[in-house]
């Protein structure tokens, strides 16, 4: 019989496609890693990956063995993980990962009553596919993501449509010259905004205020040093009060699919069963 602790580090290999990363996310050392996928691949008698430079390529015995372990492995951790608390949801710790905009404008409200209820919460902030990687591995029971999961293991279910607006001080305009508030170098949400409405590039790269956090942007907006594009939900009330403005508005916004995710051994559990419940429910009125 294989012992479950080589299955369960080379489930995580497989899933995180490095050493490296399965290591953090099963809190081992690497050479730790290595020692007991080498001790898994000497009981089968083949190899299950094939190393390169950026990570590690799994075998068709790899392919067939995590597909084979992909749920029953998850559901007996479930299991072990639960042992000593009590049946139900209420005792039991939601471990939920997501976009730290979001997160706070919109998840954590709807998680009150489930938190009322008896189910502790702790939160991982980040982004999409480093949290995925999380769930995965185990380390997470609920992931709010902004691309859609393709993992194996992994039960995706669209949350809500997050609409994109552009936004200034009141008595900005909308110009092609205008002076950019960005959450990245690259303008990655502006230049998306740009394509769907304007049909051209961004007719210039560089933003004069950077910042990787929506909330920021919101604020530089309010403070009129430039425009920016932010999900509607983050400036709803803002547009309404009127400290900002929609600069361009269209009946044809550019949109994004949130999807909620979990591990599809482990969805049906009363506490994470509880919080998918209350989250789709809040969030066909975001």
């Amino acid at each position: 019989m294989l012992p479950l602790d080589l299955l369960q580090t080379f489930l995580t290999v497989y899933r995180a496609g490095t050493l490296t990363r399965a290591a953090e996310l099963l809190g081992l050392s690497q050479p730790t890693v290595t020692a007991q996928l080498r001790g898994l691949e000497k009981r089968i008698g083949q190899p299950l990956f094939v190393r390169g430079v950026r990570g590690v390529t799994p075998t068709a015995v790899a392919e067939d063995l995590a597909r084979r372990l992909d749920g029953p492995l998850d559901a007996l951790a479930a299991v072990a993980g639960g042992l000593g608390e009590a049946p139900g949801p209420a005792g039991r710790t939601l471990h939920l990962g997501g976009p730290a905009e979001l997160m706070s404008a919109r998840v954590l409200p709807a998680l009150a009553g489930t938190i009322a209820a008896g189910v502790t919460v702790r939160v991982r902030l980040g982004l999409a596919e480093e949290l995925l990687s999380e769930l995965s591995g185990g380390q997470l029971d609920l992931v709010v993501s902004a691309i859609r999961p393709r993992r194996s293991g992994v039960f995706a279910e669209p949350l809500c449509d997050e609409e994109f607006v552009l936004v200034g001080a009141p008595g900005k305009t909308f110009r092609p010259d205008a002076r950019l508030l960005a959450y990245g170098e690259e303008l990655p949400i502006i230049r998306r905004w740009w394509r769907h409405l304007l049909g051209t590039p961004v007719p210039q790269k560089r933003a004069v205020l950077v910042v990787p956090d929506l909330r920021g942007l919101r604020a530089a907006a309010i403070a009129g040093i430039g425009v920016t594009v932010l999900p509607r939900y983050l400036v709803a009330e803002d547009l309404r009060a009127g400290t900002l403005v929609d600069l361009l508005p269209t009946e044809d916004p550019p949109i994004n699919t949130l999807y909620l995710a979990t591990r599809s051994a482990g969805r049906d559990a009363p506490h994470v069963a509880a919080a998918r419940e209350a989250l789709l429910t809040q969030a066909r009125l975001w």
